[in-house]
């Protein structure tokens, strides 16, 4: 029998650490196949992805998103997730879209700050204050409890609204001296040019990048790729889709080996000094929906 999940059966039942660990034992199965599919109707995109995971099972998520239904009170990405048996191919799930990337987006990064942010970290950042910005509020808060958060917006009346839901966050009114202040940036934009200077970012600070989903989108500048060490959620789904990497390798401002290592090489996902500059592009994928979508089922289910 097909489960229907909700947003609100679930979410409370969740837990970010064991999320986390679900995405790294997900890794350690055999290497997904995914297919992505973009249509366009300008400014709008219809996005298709899917994965099969040998041992997990398979996992379709259809996104609309459609920037303009801010203007008229409607949320702008929406969706739907199946999820299918990887014995029999039956449909085990169909999941709330939101919920699924909720989990999967922050998971995504926290995942990639728990290895390589500094140890005992001070501030972390948050750019950006849309649903990414609180979900990653929350993540943050289970990785690095006690850590203060600050959020900066383009629009400051968006960020004192976020942080009025979240106690202990604060908005930050001058973005690069929040910046050099912060020892966990994270990008949650729309941008489609670099809202993130390498120039602000201070030695040992770790920077997840979000936003950028498209070939034209960038949230980090290039001097920031040039004095950073690089990583990646996944090569597949970024390299050669995603602007934040392929636009500068295609520059020829990083090559491809400056990018260290994706999810599917977790050991090399290190820190090799205190003094370091580490970025991880977080580039999303089927495959990390599909783990996150067996990780709610199995938790629901028990």
């Amino acid at each position: 029998m097909t489960r229907i999940i909700d947003f609100a059966e679930a979410d409370s039942r969740l837990d970010w650490l064991a999320l986390v660990e679900a995405l790294a034992a997900g890794h350690d199965l055999p290497k997904a196949d995914i297919g992505d599919t973009f249509l366009n109707r300008s400014p709008d995109t219809l996005l298709s992805r899917a994965a099969w995971i040998d041992g997990l099972g398979a996992l379709v998520k259809t996104a609309t998103i459609f920037p303009g239904n801010a203007q008229h009170g409607v949320v702008g990405i929406n969706g739907g997730v199946c999820l299918y048996s990887d014995r029999t191919g039956q449909l085990e799930a169909l999941l709330d879209f939101h919920l699924v990337t909720k989990w999967k987006t922050a998971g995504d990064s926290l995942l990639s700050a728990l290895r390589l942010a500094p140890k005992n970290p001070s501030r972390i950042l948050i750019i950006g204050a849309g649903t990414v910005a609180g979900s990653m509020i929350d993540a943050y808060a289970a990785g690095f409890p006690g850590v203060p958060v600050s959020i900066w917006n383009r629009t400051e009346a968006t960020a004192q609204t976020l942080c009025a839901g979240y106690p202990g966050t604060s908005v930050a009114t001058d973005l690069p001296a929040a910046v050099a202040e912060a020892d966990i940036i994270c990008c949650a934009t729309m941008s489609n040019a670099p809202v993130l200077r390498g120039e602000w970012v201070q030695p040992g600070t770790h920077v997840d990048l979000i936003g950028a989903y498209k070939s034209d989108m960038r949230e980090a500048d290039d001097a920031l790729l040039r004095k950073a060490r690089l990583f990646l959620d996944s090569t597949d789904t970024v390299i050669g889709h995603i602007g934040e990497y392929t636009t500068p390798l295609q520059e020829g401002v990083i090559s491809r080996e400056d990018i260290i290592a994706d999810y599917y090489d977790l050991p090399l996902f290190a820190r090799h000094s205190e003094d370091e500059i580490t970025v991880s592009k977080n580039g999303g994928g089927a495959h990390l929906d599909l783990m996150t979508a067996r990780y709610i089922l199995d938790r629901v289910a028990a």
